[in-house]
């Protein structure tokens, strides 16, 4: 405006000697002039990288109001408005100067200047694209300033499956008609197979993670079912057979004959020499000889082995013959029965 009142004053001082239709004349063009500059000038404000300037501008779009202004705007710095937007009346235009920033990503070092906010607006400027599992430093949030460093971590997930073995077990059971030590295999085993699925994790290309996620039973594992012995077993010291037993009892040892005294008959009387069981009593010094027991602790006809006696079975009774005593038969009159003695000896109970 200031211009154009200087224009007037020099076209009035010009034109005022000259007739009154003359000075008319110049008087309607100063106004039309005015007018038209009244009309296009625009007050606005533009905030360069945080500085504010006031100007007066006739251009039309942002980046000749800039240029009017002498304010040059690089490759990479934004402006707000866009350069191509209409000047209006009282517009602040923002320059915001670009940066220097430095990316990692895809194996390579990018040097770059950015205006952009924040990291994530950054991105998108640039066309640098994230996957949903992919990382960075810092985070998106992070204001960009300069000499910034992001770091992007490419992070990709596969899963794999492949076969594996499932081997089988071995189930052992005990069994009393094997002999303590010995094992016998009821039924073989065999190997069986799965489908195992793993997450395989990458980072840049590089494997940092295997997770096993998951696994499907394609052939079920047979188990091997062995018996294991728990007869007990010795070798006698008259024999060089073994002797297998279920239990072994510590018993007091006694001894009696079919004679009077032990059994209050004579020979001739009825029952006279015949067991509870009804089986004539007798002893046999490579066989089964006869002994009392109390039925309670061992039943009549279990078969036994005493120690230093040999092998017996439980055909008698007898009134003395309580808990933990067991009486052995003599034929009467023998060296035999007179040698022995009463004393503890080791029972086995035969299987």
């Amino acid at each position: 405006m200031r211009r154009f009142t200087i224009i007037l004053n020099q076209m009035w001082k010009a034109f005022l000697p000259e007739s009154p239709r003359v000075i008319i004349a110049v008087v309607l063009a100063t106004a039309v002039l005015l007018i038209s500059a009244s009309r296009f000038s625009k007050d606005i404000m533009i905030v360069d990288n945080g500085e504010t300037i006031e100007v007066s501008t006739y251009r039309a779009k942002v980046g000749d109001a800039l240029k009017g202004a002498n304010i040059k705007v690089g490759r990479d710095d934004k402006v707000l408005p866009a350069i191509e937007s209409v000047v209006t009346e009282k517009m602040t235009i923002t320059v915001k100067r670009a940066v220097p920033i430095r990316v990692a990503v895809d194996g390579k070092e990018l040097e770059l200047n950015s205006a952009e906010e924040v990291v994530s607006d950054m991105l998108k400027a640039e066309g640098i694209e994230l996957n949903e599992k992919d990382k960075i430093s810092p985070e998106l949030t992070t204001s960009i300033t300069k000499d910034l460093n992001i770091k992007i971590t490419r992070v990709e997930e596969k899963l794999i499956t492949s076969p594996e073995k499932v081997p089988y077990r071995t189930i052992s059971r005990q069994d009393n008609s094997l002999a303590k030590g010995s094992t016998k295999v009821i039924s073989d085993g065999a190997d069986g197979e799965k489908e195992v699925t793993t997450k395989v994790t990458y980072e840049d290309g590089k494997e940092v993670l295997r997770e096993r996620v998951g696994e499907v039973i394609k052939k079920a594992a047979v188990n091997k079912v062995v018996a294991v012995g728990t007869l007990g077993w010795f070798t006698p010291s008259r024999s060089g057979s073994k002797i297998f037993y279920t239990n072994k009892l510590r018993m007091k040892g006694t001894s009696y004959t079919s004679n009077f005294h032990c059994t209050g008959k004579n020979p001739g009387d009825k029952g006279f020499g015949i067991t509870a069981t009804g089986a004539k009593a007798k002893r046999v010094v490579n066989g089964y000889s006869t002994v009392a027991v109390d039925p309670k602790v061992i039943p009549l006809g279990t078969k036994l082995y005493i120690e230093g006696y040999g092998l017996a079975i439980a055909e008698d009774v007898g009134g003395g013959v309580n808990g933990k005593i067991i009486d052995l038969y003599f034929e009467p009159g023998t060296s035999e029965f007179r040698n022995w003695y009463a004393h503890y000896v080791n029972v086995y109970v035969l299987k």
